[in-house]
């Protein structure tokens, strides 16, 4: 069975009740226990109507507790990837009329995993196992994600394009016996063809940035990050695994007869007039070979800083680092995070014919038209330091170098701004204040590292509310209290209501109640009291309270002052900026 799927089969006595199970996991109180007891007794109603008429449990909770009473196995559908072969099985208007819906199927033991809101519902049990002639393995699931999950996974073109591809597979495969030295011939057929192409498209139509084809003990996982979060969209049989991941090798000109060690390739993929520049990663696994696609798409061109996010006081600090001819502006935050796309933002602010810009990554992510643009390679001695001192010969003014990893990159990072240079870079650390510690660690001279750093600018990407389903709700007071005290100065004075927003989920989100991305920003510039605390070897938090007190706006008060304008929601925000 998939491994996300929870089986709540505890060993429950049979003279157990619904209450006794709710009280046991604390999702009733005592009292209403009681109540619930009384009531029943009393007016000859089942604890279950009781319940439900009550409205204390949350559907999917309730639908779980049921499940335990009833000794069934239960299962989240928002949490599961979908198996097209299943869902061929049983067509909408039965999954419908039953309230049911497959989901994963076993090839070995012909067993067909189901569903259901109703799982002791006998009749559309028979009714399903005639149908399919299959052997029926019953779950229960809460009503509104069975709903959700007929919806979602009968309209997804995703799944009915792969699933009848799959049924092509079949038809080939009892025609001949597939061996090794077949395999090339097998990958150009239409139906694996069509399961990469599928693939991929979904993955383009849905604003992806990575898919991930992952072999599992009894099947392949087919996950899509989409605005950050990782989503589980498809399940295919282990059948076609490594004609799947042959197609994509060959794609991006890899060995196919290497499975030993990891591989990278890259090839470009369009779909209607959006093209992407897609990035493999080949990594051998327990269960076979795992492959990553990172999407980098080509059309769209570098956002702007506003668009980004970036304002207020962060922007003009920013900007006024910018402006100076020399130093070194670093942007910092974990891997993900966007940084490599602000300093995009910042050089095609800056790149006029009046200005040489030169870049250093790992690897060039976008071209940008009138920048020199160089990848770094290991492999033949290029490497960020080794690039970083050929610069210095090329007449820049202004440089960019991917990341900072060592002392060599931090002294001729150092070196380039004292001889007239304007550098931009990245750093792994978790606010704007902990770069400069950290480059002191990396082997940077105090006094070099005073006098040449302009800014640190940390960030972090939150999910901006879907507008299509965007609703008001009335925060709780706790979280309006914390605001008050994160913000300080900054929260709204003299307002009567505070009005908070978030997304019901609809279909243009996928009921997730987001699209797209923001940044959250705060940015640090060096004035002369933090360029005498690094002389002093001052730490991050000495260094950061000086800086708020100089009027620098923190990242968490940057998602707050986002969430009061009802541009994201304060799960994002604690989600990626909570210390």
């Amino acid at each position: 069975m998939p491994d996300q799927i929870n089986l709540s089969q505890s060993q429950i006595s049979s003279n157990q009740t619904l209450s006794d199970i709710l009280l046991a996991d604390k999702l009733i109180s005592k009292v209403q226990y009681d109540d619930i007891k009384v009531k029943g007794a009393s007016e000859g109603i089942s604890e279950e109507s009781i319940v439900e008429s009550l409205n204390i449990i949350p559907l999917e909770k309730f639908a779980e507790e049921k499940a335990k009473l009833l000794n069934i196995p239960f299962v989240s559908l928002d949490n599961i990837s979908f198996s097209p072969q299943a869902l061929g099985f049983v067509p909408r208007v039965v999954a419908e009329r039953f309230s049911l819906i497959p989901f994963a199927y076993d090839e070995k033991t012909k067993e067909l995993s189901v569903a259901m809101s109703n799982p002791v519902d006998l009749e559309a049990v028979t009714f399903v196992r005639e149908k399919t002639g299959q052997n029926i393995k019953t779950f229960a699931a809460s009503v509104p994600e069975v709903d959700r999950a007929i919806n979602q996974q009968y309209r997804q073109e995703i799944v009915g394009e792969v699933g009848a591809a799959l049924k092509e597979t079949e038809t080939q495969n009892k025609v001949k016996t597939i061996n090794v030295t077949q395999i090339s011939e097998i990958i150009k057929e239409a139906p694996i063809a069509k399961i990469v192409s599928t693939i991929l498209e979904y993955a383009v139509t849905s604003r992806a940035s990575d898919v991930h084809i992952e072999p599992q003990e009894d099947r392949i996982r087919v996950r899509y990050r989409i605005d950050g979060i990782l989503y589980d969209k498809l399940s295919l049989p282990k059948s076609v695994q490594e004609a799947v991941i042959s197609r994509i090798k060959i794609l991006s000109e890899m060995k196919i007869d290497e499975h030993r060690t990891p591989q990278d390739g890259r090839f470009n993929f369009k779909v209607e007039d959006k093209e992407v520049d897609l990035r493999i990663s080949v990594l051998p696994t327990t269960y076979g070979e795992k492959i990553v696609m990172r999407l980098l798409r080509k059309s769209g061109g570098v956002p702007s800083l506003e668009e980004l996010g970036i304002n207020g006081p962060s922007i003009r600090n920013l900007e006024t680092a910018m402006l100076r001819p020399h130093g070194i502006i670093i942007v910092v935050g974990p891997t993900g995070s966007g940084k490599t796309t602000t300093l995009y933002s910042v050089l095609n602010k800056l790149n006029t014919t009046r200005v040489n810009i030169s870049t250093l990554e790992d690897p060039v992510e976008y071209q940008m038209p009138g920048i020199n643009q160089v990848q770094v390679n290991p492999a033949v001695g290029l490497t960020f330091a080794e690039g970083l001192r050929s610069f210095l010969r090329q007449d820049p003014n202004i440089i960019l170098v991917g990341e900072i990893r060592d002392k060599e990159t931090t002294e001729l990072a150092i070196q380039a701004a004292l001889t007239g240079h304007l550098v931009f870079s990245t750093l792994h650390t978790s606010n704007a204040a902990g770069a400069l510690p950290r480059l002191l660690d990396l082997g940077a001279e105090t006094f070099l590292l005073a006098s040449t750093m302009n800014a640190v600018l940390g960030q972090r990407i939150v999910r901006k509310i879907c507008p299509h389903c965007k609703v008001e709700i009335n925060p709780p007071q706790q979280i309006i209290d914390e605001m008050k005290i994160v913000l300080g100065k900054y929260f709204p004075q003299g307002q009567k209501e505070i009005k908070f927003y978030k997304g019901k989920g609809c279909e243009e989100c996928v009921n997730t109640g987001y699209i797209g991305r923001v940044g959250i920003f705060e940015t640090l510039p060096v004035s002369e009291k933090i360029a005498a605390m690094i002389l002093q070897h001052a730490d991050s938090g000495t260094i950061e309270k000086e800086a708020i007190a100089e009027g620098m706006i923190t990242m968490k008060q940057d998602g707050y002052l986002k969430v009061l304008a009802g541009i994201t929601t304060v799960e994002e925000v604690l989600r990626v900026a909570q210390e």
